[in-house]
Order: C-alpha cells, then sequence, then structure tokens
C-alpha cells in the first residue's frame, strides 16, 4: 500500500479503471492497467464512450486509492499505466504520474490535446480530433500520432498533423469503429503508398475484451 500524503488525498473522478490489453496504436498487444477519466468537452460524434464527456457523473478516487488499485488488480510495481478518457487532460495529472512511477509503472497518455499537458510521461499518444485543436506546444512532444480516419477527407487532415510532430513520432492511422468495413481497406492503400503511416486496429474490440 502506498503512504498517505498530501498527494494521495487528490482526488479525480473516474468512470473505469481494469486491467486488460492494449488494443491498440504502437503499444497494441501489451498487457495495460487502464484509468478512464471522468470528463470530456472535445465531443466527436462519433465517440464510443459518451458515457464519460460529464464529469459530475462519475465516482471519485484519490490519487492513493487508484495506485493501491493498481497495484491490487496487477501482476504488482511495474508495468503500463495507461491514462484515457474522456479528455485525462482537463485534470493535473501531476500528482498521478508522480506516485505511479514511484511504483515503478510505465505511465501513458492518451489525449486529443486541446488542454495543457501535466503529469510526467514515459509515452504521449496524441489523438487530435476536428471537433477542438490539440494545443501548439503539445504536438512536438508526442511520441505517437493516432489518427482516427472516418471519411477520406481525414488523409488529408492527417498529413497536416503528421508535418507538425516531431520526426521520430511514430504515425498511425485508425478506422473509426463503426465504419471499419468500409474504411479499412481505404487505409491500407494510402499507407502503402505512404509507408510512413502505419495501421491501427482496435483489436480489443476484435478480442471482446475491456
Amino acid at each position: 500500500m502506498i503512504q498517505t500524503t498530501n498527494s494521495a488525498i487528490i482526488s479525480l473522478p473516474v468512470m473505469e479503471h481494469f486491467y486488460t490489453i492494449q488494443g491498440e496504436g504502437y503499444h497494441q498487444g501489451r498487457a495495460a492497467y487502464f484509468i478512464r477519466l471522468g470528463g470530456c468537452d472535445v465531443g466527436c460524434v462519433w465517440c464510443d464512450v459518451k458515457e464519460s464527456w460529464d464529469m459530475d457523473a462519475h465516482p471519485k478516487m484519490t490519487v492513493g486509492e487508484l495506485v493501491n488499485t493498481v497495484l491490487d488488480s496487477s501482476p504488482g510495481e511495474g508495468g503500463l499505466v495507461v491514462i484515457t478518457g474522456g479528455e485525462p487532460l482537463m485534470h493535473n495529472l501531476d500528482a498521478l504520474t508522480a506516485a505511479l512511477r514511484s511504483k515503478g509503472f510505465e505511465t501513458n497518455i492518451e489525449t486529443s490535446g486541446a488542454h495543457p499537458l501535466s503529469g510526467s510521461w514515459n509515452w504521449i499518444c496524441l489523438s487530435p480530433k476536428k471537433f477542438k485543436a490539440p494545443l501548439p506546444e503539445i504536438l512536438p512532444l508526442a511520441n505517437e500520432l493516432k489518427i482516427v480516419i472516418f471519411n477520406k477527407s481525414d488523409f488529408e487532415w492527417a498529413e497536416q498533423y503528421a508535418a507538425l510532430v516531431s520526426p521520430t513520432c511514430k504515425l498511425f492511422l485508425q478506422p473509426e469503429w463503426d465504419k471499419a468495413a468500409a474504411v479499412t481497406p481505404l487505409l491500407i492503400e494510402y499507407i502503402k503508398q505512404h509507408p510512413q503511416w502505419e495501421l491501427s486496429l482496435q483489436i480489443h474490440k476484435y478480442i471482446h475484451v475491456p
């Protein structure tokens, strides 16, 4: 158990948390503990977790409670923890990531980049949305750029952001889930012509895990 400190009494709205397999992007296939925070003001029309949008609809957990839950529900210290949402950067994540890293955990975030960056991260997955643009200062910090493709015009939009991230940033195109049957063949052909991109599939939905 972690010791109660000032950081341990900071609380965050938590929609859900669970130990599973990372289903998409660069870390696909890795065991990971997910913490999905409540609150989002980006408003993607195709969002599959719209129930996360209302920050006040979810119970709050302290940083100490969250870290102890991760320790109890995964193999123990170390391993991968993914902070997602909602839009997790609506919250200050300094205390949470500090507590997780003190226990040896690798901290990853999945964010639209629409709010200032807080927290200490091993990996930043930036998934910008047309509904609310990412802050310019976040773009060069991204380790991974993941663009959800909803229609053909999104390819040009993806290239605009690929030009703004660092040269070492990993580039992924991911079909919007409800249009995956129609969009995935387009992604495959696009990636064959633009091999700097890679394909991200939400394999957790195919193998029926959270």
